[in-house]
């Protein structure tokens, strides 16, 4: 039996412990907000935060992450609310399959930088693909974002 904390709760699963974090999220616990895209890591529609860091749970064994604070979509941060509203406020989804991924990776570079320059958007997002091509309005939200947290 594994024990994972996720969203602030804990959750005890029994599973191989090289099982992708991934799977025991999405098909073990039922939290299917975090997605499966490509498997290896390529396209961040299944990352999470893992310590407050984006993590790709495709390729990160569940082994690697006991005692360790996993946030997923489903999780609340004032980021990633405040991500949340942008990206509503400047329409950012489209088909939405890798927005979950977007807003994970948005969140981490929040909680490290509090004032991003666009090159640092572009490096902390370049791990994430759009299919649909919505990066300047992932952009725009996250900047807003920074906007309305200098406002407070």
């Amino acid at each position: 039996m594994t024990t994972l904390l996720i969203n602030k709760k804990k959750y005890t699963i029994d599973v191989d412990p090289e099982m992708p974090l991934l799977w025991a999220i999405r098909d073990t616990i039922g939290l299917t907000g975090t997605k499966f895209g490509c498997g290896i890591g390529a396209c961040g529609a299944c990352k999470v935060l893992v310590d407050n860091v984006a993590t790709y749970s495709c390729l990160t064994p569940v082994s690697t992450v006991i005692g360790k604070n996993i946030t997923t979509i489903e999780g609340t941060s004032e980021n990633l609310q405040l991500l949340q509203k942008s990206w509503e406020e400047f329409n950012v989804p489209q088909c939405g399959y890798c927005q979950p991924g977007q807003l994970i990776a948005a969140t981490s570079l929040l909680n490290s930088n509090k004032n991003p320059s666009d090159s640092d958007i572009d490096n902390a997002m370049s791990g994430n693909i759009c299919r649909c091509g919505t990066y300047q309005r992932i952009k725009n939200a996250i900047q807003h974002t920074v906007k309305l947290k200098k406002q407070r």
